[in-house]
């Protein structure tokens, strides 16, 4: 019979190929499945068997199929590519990736923020882009938005800011009364707030979308000594977003629209490009700003732009679940010659990211295919759930003369001097308003209707008189063109917005 044959042939526009047979099902053991139609029971009509363990290993798996969602970011898709130098930047940083020429593969996860996996892609939210390199030195993540800047300054109100995005506790469902609620008392989201209700909070597509570091980092030399630095990815492809209009349109033809473009292009050999830019300042330039450039929601207008290297994506997952959902990105996976900067945010989240990983993936999360670097670990790190890690020998500590781990120095992180005592306040330069009206007036007429829209639409849902009044002085603080029409939008006294206004101090 044809079945039984090892191998058929087949005649495909007159050419022959040989077409190997079907490897047989399995088990998760390697012992081959007899029947996968029906279950073994007591006789024609009795119940099923507990010994029937193809059954019951089926239904194990099946349970445990989902691991826990993202907190943040549940809902993305990635792809494979690589980054190659072009630039030189060599002077301020010893990492090997940002040597002149060097190429380096990566694994990019694009996502959404606050929503949950499987929600529509065309929902208003920041969206993430987070990259791993696999470098000669070890993986970097460099883990970020398409936009610049973020909502609070402080890691300590991460998760206030996150229950108060996702859906209400009560009713499943989420609240505007409850997202402005929270933003009432946190002035410094001003410009995230506008930024992510203009139309650059709903995408067209992945591939047209920027990508930027949001914090402050430091490149270290050969020396030790160090700048800071902030990473932007600009789309080759030029940024294009969904209007109001579009939005509609584009889920109720595909709510997938972002993954579907990004896979597609990528299958056609339409390779998406990103060049990195980095903005660099030297210590003693901190301090000449109004502002603390260290402070996650502010910008760096007027430092130049230097360009690094350039990305390509050319290769999609074979397996989402494998590579993709279980793709494990932490600021914390640095490499020689980058080091966090002193970023408030920065800082928790260098703890928090790792740490969620390993409560999500599990303790071995870095011996996953997709997380594993493409270097050899040499750790006293052991045992834990999923290891199937090959360390030998009988030597799990250090230090040790049976067998030794030395330490580079040039790994040694740099020294950052320091003075005062410890302290909980707030930052000293908080600038909260100007840089957010900067942006608004930045924006092209018809994106500042397309904003009042947005905001409008969700900040009508307040029924608190204090907190949508409280919000408004802030946007017109910001600029009192926006803070006026978006007062006029909601029908509220503009003379009031400006009198709360006029007292805020920036």
């Amino acid at each position: 019979m044809i079945a039984a044959l090892v191998s058929a042939q087949l005649l495909v526009s007159g050419a022959v190929f040989a077409q190997a047979a079907p490897a047989t099902l399995t088990r998760d053991n390697g012992a081959p499945v007899g029947d996968n139609q029906n279950s073994q029971t007591a006789g024609a009509g009795g119940p099923v068997l507990l010994q029937d363990v193809h059954l019951i290993q089926k239904l194990q798996r099946f349970d445990r199929e989902r691991i826990p969602e993202r907190v943040v970011h549940a809902r993305g898709t990635g792809a494979h590519g690589s980054f190659t130098v072009s630039g030189d930047i060599s002077q301020y940083t010893r990492a090997k990736l940002f040597q002149p020429g060097v190429t380096t593969p990566v694994f990019v996860r694009f996502s959404t923020v606050i929503h949950g996996n499987h929600s529509p892609e065309t929902l208003r939210d920041p969206h993430g882009f987070a990259t791993k390199f696999y470098t000669s030195e070890g993986n970097w993540d460099l883990v970020g938005n398409n936009l610049p800047v973020f909502f609070i300054r402080d890691a300590i109100k991460f998760p206030d800011m996150v229950h108060s995005l996702k859906p209400s506790p009560d009713t499943n469902v989420q609240d505007p009364a409850r997202v402005f609620d929270f933003f009432s008392h946190v002035p410094e989201a001003t410009q995230m707030l506008t930024r992510v209700y203009s139309d650059y909070g709903t995408p067209r597509s992945y591939r047209e979308m920027d990508g930027n570091g949001v914090h402050a980092y430091k490149l270290i030399d050969d020396k030790g000594g160090y700048v800071y630095v902030k990473f932007h990815w600009d789309s080759r492809q030029g940024e294009h977003n969904l209007s109001g209009a579009e939005i509609a349109a584009v889920q109720g033809r595909d709510f997938n629209h972002l993954s579907n473009d990004l896979m597609k292009a990528i299958d056609r050999g339409d390779y998406p490009k990103w060049d990195l830019y980095v903005q660099i300042l030297k210590p003693d330039q901190l301090d000449q700003f109004d502002f603390n450039p260290l402070d996650a929601t502010k910008t760096w207008p007027g430092v130049p732009e230097v360009k690094v290297g350039t990305m390509t994506l050319n290769r999609n997952p074979a397996n989402i679940f494998q590579e993709t959902e279980q793709a494990a990105f932490a600021p914390a996976n640095l490499v020689p010659g980058i080091e966090p900067s002193e970023d408030r945010l920065l800082q928790g989240r260098m703890f928090s990211y790792a740490d969620t990983q390993l409560y999500r993936v599990g303790t071995n999360v870095n011996q996953l295919p997709i997380n594993a670097p493409k270097v050899a670990v040499n750790s006293n790190n052991q045992d834990g759930e999923h290891n199937d890690g090959a360390r030998t020998g009988k030597v799990n500590y250090e230090p040790s003369r049976i067998a030794p781990k030395p330490q580079s120095d040039a790994a040694r992180y740099s020294a950052l001097p320091l003075e005062g005592a410890t302290q909980q306040a707030r930052i000293a330069k908080t600038l909260n308003f100007r840089q957010a009206g900067e942006f608004y007036r930045s924006l092209p007429a018809n994106e500042r209707t397309s904003l009042i829209a947005n905001l409008a639409g969700d900040l009508g849902q307040v029924r608190d008189e204090t907190t949508m009044y409280t919000m408004l002085s802030y946007f017109h603080k910001a600029d009192a063109d926006y803070g006026t029409r978006l007062a006029q939008a909601l029908k509220r006294d503009v003379g009031r917005v400006k009198t709360l206004s006029a007292a805020l101090s920036d």
